[in-house]
């Protein structure tokens, strides 16, 4: 490809998070991209637009958990509460709820929102010190799912909110060490607030991942927008069909991407060529649903002993409170 050398990205793309990612799930037997390159900044504000969204019942069920117990679940976590830090805060809107519950409690609460998009941090910080000024917001821009580093407010006592079902993006063994990476970084007696979708009507999950407006379409296919922007590529998504499967036995819900004709793509940055044929897909995310069982096993695996949970009316989101031990 004569063309590659000059590409400003060349020298170092194979060797960034991206390119590495890029290079081994579409070289794979089986395409596969994993789901953090979902949240380039174009990312970032469709997936809060699904999270409007009335098939995408997730956000707004967990929200109602929030709003029903979120004195009951800062008084459970007690003295944690000195700090709450959030691994992928995003925009922190239901975290408002919590916030303002810990306020009641402890009048002061310092807050350390962590996410891979600056922007999205920026407009929580904007709102929250608007809104709740004896919130001290202090954000931390990372890619919590690579390294959590070392985390802030050890001098406290650390509540870690981990909401949103974002754990079951990953898969069963990947989420148990991400959560010992956790563990690791915190003191005996901290708190996690872990946020997970439980098992329910497969037509609920699946419209749920493929909504009539095709925001989640949208959505999927930014990430071979973000391929090209960002590694020169020469991907056309129109041509890739966005679909959403139940996988019963797995327990998770599927995203791919399927190629509608056969076709070949370049990469330039990783000088890179790659062919699909019609119909073959790229498995972009997982998206793991619970029972309580599964997740109290889940937490134990990460070294935390669950105290206690909260759920809707119907029982299809938990938030379960558990115990650096």
């Amino acid at each position: 490809m004569n063309a590659v050398s000059s590409f400003p990205y060349l020298p170092t793309a194979s060797t960034t998070p991206l390119g590495m990612e890029v290079l081994r799930g579409l070289t794979a037997r089986t395409k596969r991209l994993s789901p953090w390159l979902f949240y380039d900044e174009r990312g970032s504000v469709l997936f809060e637009a699904i999270t409007e969204l009335p098939e995408y019942y997730l956000t707004r069920t967990e929200r109602e958990i929030f709003a029903e117990h979120g004195d009951a679940i800062l008084g459970a976590a007690g003295d944690s509460a000195q700090a709450i830090l959030e691994l992928g805060a995003g925009t922190a809107a239901k975290t408002d709820l919590l916030l303002a519950a810990a306020v009641r409690h402890r009048g002061e609460v310092a807050y350390y929102p962590i996410d891979i998009a600056s922007s999205a941090l920026d407009q929580a910080r904007s709102r929250i010190a608007r809104e709740m000024p004896q919130v001290s917001v202090q954000p931390i821009v990372s890619d919590y799912t690579r390294s959590l580093g070392e985390l802030p407010g050890s001098e406290r006592s650390r509540l870690v909110l981990y909401i949103g079902s974002s754990i079951g993006n990953f898969e069963p063994q990947a989420a148990a060490a991400l959560l010992r990476r956790l563990r690791r970084q915190l003191a005996a007696g901290d708190r996690l607030l872990l946020g997970v979708d439980h098992v329910k009507d497969r037509t609920t999950l699946v419209r749920a991942y493929n909504d009539g407006a095709g925001v989640t379409a949208e959505f999927n296919r930014n990430v071979l927008s973000r391929i090209n922007a960002e590694l020169g590529g020469s991907f056309r998504p129109r041509l890739f069909r966005h679909r959403a499967v139940w996988n019963d036995r797995e327990s998770r819900i599927e995203m791919h991407l399927e190629s509608l004709v056969a076709q070949e793509v370049t990469i330039a940055a990783l000088d890179l060529t790659v062919r699909f044929r019609r119909g073959e897909s790229i498995h972009t995310e997982n998206s793991y649903k619970f029972t309580a069982e599964a997740v109290k096993a889940l937490l134990a695996r990460g070294g935390f002993a669950p105290r206690q949970h909260w759920t809707d009316a119907r029982s299809w989101f938990g938030v379960y409170l558990a115990e650096a031990v």
